[in-house]
């Protein structure tokens, strides 16, 4: 018999803007009793969620069960900035693309065959354009360095023969309506989502075929014969295969300890922006930016209900527990606020209404915490920077693992080696900061 005990249970900084605004689609249901299953899955995110559905197309027949520690949205899933990327987009250095082509175009595939799933499900799940937008994204440059960054990016775009097109700061400012960018880089195939609305309208629609339990943290797994047994508060579950889509969290499983990391990403959101200021500020209705430099400010516009209201992410640290302290909560929001005026000092009387930190996971060689663990036990975790896509195509390919459903884009996935491992604490959170604070430097006007 193996158990394994789980050390620690999530815990989220701050709430996030997008779960505030968002709506819920499905009564909360939590575990009560025993249950039995011919599928666990732990952790309602797109992991998770995306694995579930990709079960139902391949056993159509068999029980699954999610069991998720908090409510849906509330979590990592409902804390990002809402991009699904098809075209690099690597965090290990200033620059996305920093791979050979032949890799690039890999990555490539792999994206877009998740943004093909996202997309058939939000089409399915009836998800509307305020959740699910496929408009592109740019990479907005505010330094003449951001700018070389781009050029660099537009000649690995290029060289695999992708599309984008140049922006210059006049276009950008009709599009942001702030003359703070001197241009920017537009690749068309990237889905901007609200993510707390996107993980929610995902689970109502798998909700009249998948059991979804909230408010449900699992303590401990537990091998017993054929099954795994995993005890919640108020009941247990048993199945013959789980599927752990708990990103970094698998650490506290007791699996690959050592060699990932809790990169903490810092966002804020504003409170509503009266319509004539929105107008005459910030530009069109939704638009969205990404910093031309990784470690810069990530912007978005949202309009939704006839309310508008900017939210940003910038600034990470990397931490070895899993909660932030409030001194630290502050700083990061009044480097926000900074930012958000120094774009757009029309909105400096326009409050933070929320402010939080999403973790990231990341792997010194960047590779997926991904395969079956033990038998049959299956981890899809560690998106390395990019949660929406990367979390989506490992809870799809892990249903495949499981089901003995090979394909092409399993194997791809799995031709990794595993994740390399971190130096000692504190080595490693003085090492991983110290190179975090210089990238941000670096960044200056991007950040």
């Amino acid at each position: 018999m193996s158990t394994h005990p789980v050390k620690r249970l999530p815990i989220e900084n701050g709430r996030s803007g997008w779960e505030a605004i968002s709506k819920r689609f499905l009564p909360i249901r939590s575990l009560e009793g025993d249950v039995t299953a011919d599928w666990l899955i732990v952790g309602a995110g797109y992991a998770g969620l995306s694995a579930a559905r990709r079960l139902r197309q391949i056993r159509p027949q068999d029980r699954i069960v999610i069991l998720e520690a908090s409510e849906v949205g509330k979590g990592t899933a409902g804390r990002n900035s809402g991009f699904m990327i098809d075209v690099p987009h690597s965090l290990s250095s200033s620059e996305y693309s920093n791979g050979g082509l032949d890799a690039t175009r890999i990555e490539m595939q792999q994206n877009r065959a998740a943004i093909a799933f996202a997309t058939e499900a939000a089409e399915e799940y009836g998800m509307t354009r305020e959740t699910f937008d496929p408009a592109g994204k740019i990479n907005a440059a505010a330094t003449s360095r951001g700018m070389k960054l781009n050029a660099s990016f537009g000649e690995s775009l290029r060289s695999a023969g992708e599309k984008h097109s140049y922006l210059d700061a006049r276009q950008l400012r009709e599009i942001t309506g702030t003359d703070y960018y001197l241009g920017g880089i537009y690749t068309p195939g990237a889905v901007l989502i609200q993510p707390a609305d996107y993980v929610r309208a995902f689970a109502a629609g798998l909700s009249t075929d998948v059991t979804i339990l909230e408010n449900s943290p699992v303590r401990s797994l537990t091998r017993s014969g054929a099954s795994w047994v995993a005890a919640s508060d108020r009941g247990r579950v048993s199945a013959p295969k789980v599927i752990l889509g708990v990103n970094g969290h698998i650490t506290d499983f007791g699996f690959y300890q050592g060699r990932l990391m809790h990169i903490f990403a810092y966002a804020s959101m504003t409170a509503a922006i009266p319509e004539d200021v929105a107008r005459r500020v910030c530009g069109q209705d939704r638009w969205a930016l990404l910093p031309a430099d990784a470690m810069g400010a990530t912007v978005r516009k949202i309009t939704s209900g006839g309310q508008s209201r900017i939210a940003l992410r910038t600034k990470y640290t990397y931490e070895t527990k899993l909660e932030t302290p409030d001194w630290r909560m502050l700083r990061m929001a009044e480097a926000h606020k900074k930012a958000l005026v120094a774009r757009f000092p029309g909105l400096a009387t326009i409050p933070l209404e929320h402010s939080w930190s999403g973790r990231l996971c990341l792997s010194v060689n960047h590779v997926p915490a991904f395969g079956e663990i033990e038998e049959g036990l299956f981890s899809a975790c560690c998106e390395n920077g990019l949660g929406t896509v990367k979390s989506t195509l490992a809870g799809m390919l892990a249903a495949e693992l499981a089901t003995g459903t090979g394909s092409r884009q399993l194997e791809e996935f799995m031709d990794h080696k595993v994740p390399r491992r971190l130096p000692p604490e504190p080595l490693a959170w003085l090492g991983v900061n110290s190179v975090i604070r210089l990238q941000e430097l670096r960044a200056g006007r991007e950040g």
